[in-house]
């Protein structure tokens, strides 16, 4: 099991060139990669994407790429002349709309934009390919590896609330017990009280309990209580993206706790939905960052 949250950078240095590599996540629904890259190496996004997202199902990831060549190996400057020109053209026209010393530099025309193109040969590019996916990799492991680890932290955590629930659904249950017994005598009694007298209609006080016992019954709801608890707890051993079936199973649980609440008769009871709707919630929040 996996954290959405994870942090993975790795360093590379070899033969002049250097690249280094940071990887950042948090939760989301999907899977949203963004990649920032120097402008001389920014063809490789989609090399980059499909790496990452190969090795991760689930989480907004930022990657930050670092890139530079000590080298002149494989490398030209090429001058965009029909560019400069264009650039030279309108510069001289604004100068003599304007009065303005039309003196233009060569200088001045290189420092302009896209004029002067650093080109890199096909043979070099596969090889900065080639290094980057080796930084990359390394990288892309140790952030794997925190996820792991975060999610280990996290399903520790989940088994023992979901432990604690499982012990609450128990007493819930034992609660239950004698609850029918107990309503006979208290309506019994009841109308004794009312009536002032000792007669009593059993048949009338048969139909009230089943009526009560109708009402009251949260067996049901227990067992499949107790059924969401043991579906979770096998999730958290699957491998693979979970996230979004574990946060269905909770929402299954809370609908359970919220009938039993609504059927309870006895405050203890009562008491047990409410502490196990407050783990319900906590649990809520840690599968909002599992992948």
């Amino acid at each position: 099991m996996k954290s959405m949250t994870g942090f993975g950078k790795n360093k590379l240095e070899i033969n002049g060139r250097s690249y280094s590599i940071e990887i950042k996540s948090v939760n989301h629904r999907y899977c949203d990669i963004n990649v920032k890259l120097p402008r001389s190496i920014s063809f490789y996004e989609n090399e980059i994407k499909k790496l990452i997202s190969s090795k991760v199902s689930r989480g907004k990831i930022d990657v930050f790429v670092e890139y530079t060549n000590y080298t002149n190996e494989g490398k030209s400057v090429v001058i965009n002349k029909d560019l400069a020109k264009i650039y030279i053209q309108q510069l001289k026209e604004l100068a003599l709309e304007e009065k303005l010393n039309d003196d233009i530099k060569i200088t001045e025309i290189s420092k302009m934009p896209d004029v002067l193109q650093l080109k890199v040969d096909e043979g070099e590019s596969d090889i900065i390919l080639n290094e980057l996916m080796q930084c990359l990799n390394n990288a892309v492991e140790n952030f794997v590896i925190m996820r792991e680890t975060e999610g280990e932290k996290i399903k520790e955590d989940l088994q023992s609330r979901l432990n604690n629930i499982n012990t609450m659904v128990q007493q819930i249950s034992e609660n239950t017990t004698g609850l029918i017994d107990e309503y006979v005598v208290k309506l019994g009694e009841r109308i004794k009280e009312i009536l002032k007298t000792d007669i009593v209609d059993e048949t009338r006080i048969a139909q009230e309990t089943v009526i009560y016992a109708d009402k009251s019954s949260v067996q049901e709801e227990l067992t499949r209580l107790k059924s969401h608890i043991q579906q979770f707890k096998n999730l958290l051993q699957a491998e693979g993206a979970i996230g979004k079936k574990l946060d269905f199973i909770i929402q299954e649980m809370n609908r359970e706790a919220n009938t039993i609440a609504s059927k309870s008769v006895k405050l203890e009871i009562t008491n047990l939905v409410i502490q196990i709707k407050t783990e319900l919630e906590d649990i809520r929040e840690q599968v909002q960052n599992i992948e």
